[in-house]
């Protein structure tokens, strides 16, 4: 029987949805300290309520999930560029103000160790980390999809991406880098459903003349091009990132790593869009989210 485009062979792993959300380290204190329900905070929580209905329906086995730890388990004196988490399980990180009461979160060293063969082998350099402690960076977004629950209800794959210290890694390289996570994925002998997950952004700046910028315009142009024109936005060079968006705002190329690993890219269907939501401000950070299935 001859297999249809994009569909993938019995027996192997799939990517059924990529999920994009910034990751506001506010957003994990107000989680963590019952300020969900509060006037300012409301409205945020209120446009993922979709979003954790949809993952409870759609829970996957694993969350491969792209964010940038902030300097916190890579100091200035060790940044890689891309590193991979293959440990067993991943202590959530102190940050300054004790660790977030959040679960471990629970690995997939036989998954994020195929992954890491195969991305290595399709030329790009990866760090292979054994020993990671996570951040508000993968914790929060964990958070807003899934709440406070007692474990994480699957495993995660935390995938770092430097977006701190230039030089930082071109929007193209990422998108290149997601259709190469893509099929090391595919190529995977269990039957496992995959999600990926791009965090950070959107626009925001935190130092300087411009610290509080927010570009609500700009934000949504990158959400409509994100969803129509991925391999168009893969071009935008980092200068409109960050004079548009920001000096943070620059962590927005890690959602296009979760959108090339997605069908359509590589000659699959359209995804489906089953949520967008944008709010400002959370702390001094303009939020965006997408969750797309591939179909």
């Amino acid at each position: 029987m001859e297999q249809s485009q994009g569909e993938q062979p019995a027996g192997r792993a799939s990517i059924t949805a990529s999920v994009y959300t910034s990751h506001v380290p506010a957003i994990g204190v107000a989680v963590d300290q019952g300020k969900t329900e509060e006037p300012y905070w409301m409205p945020l929580f209120e446009g993922y309520q979709p979003s954790k209905a949809w993952m409870k329906e759609n829970t996957p086995d694993v969350i491969f999930l792209i964010y940038n730890d902030h300097a916190t388990s890579f100091d200035l004196g060790v940044i890689p560029t891309f590193a991979i988490g293959t440990a067993a399980e991943f202590e959530p990180a102190d940050e300054g103000y004790g660790a977030r009461p959040v679960p471990k979160v629970q690995g997939d060293p036989e998954l994020a160790s195929h992954i890491a063969q195969s991305v290595i082998q399709q030329d790009f350099d990866l760090t292979i980390v054994n020993d990671l402690k996570v951040d508000h960076g993968l914790t929060v977004p964990l958070s807003l999809m899934f709440g406070q629950p007692e474990n994480w209800p699957c495993k995660v794959i935390p995938f770092h991406v430097n977006v701190v210290q230039y030089p930082v890694p071109s929007g193209k390289r990422c998108f290149e880098l997601g259709k190469a996570i893509r099929k090391a994925i595919e190529s995977y002998d269990k039957p496992i459903k995959v999600q990926i997950w791009g965090t950070g952004g959107m626009s925001h700046q935190l130092q300087g003349p411009r610290a509080g910028l927010i570009n609500k315009e700009w934000d949504n142009r990158f959400l409509d091009r994100l969803v129509a024109e991925p391999a168009e936005l893969a071009k935008v060079p980092h200068i409109e990132y960050v004079r548009e968006a920001g000096s943070e705002g620059i962590e927005l190329v890690m959602w296009l790593i979760a959108r090339g690993a997605m069908a359509d890219v590589d000659g699959g269907n359209a995804p489906k869009l089953v949520h967008r939501f944008f709010h400002v401000p959370a702390s001094n950070t303009a939020v965006g989210h997408l969750i797309l299935e591939n179909q």
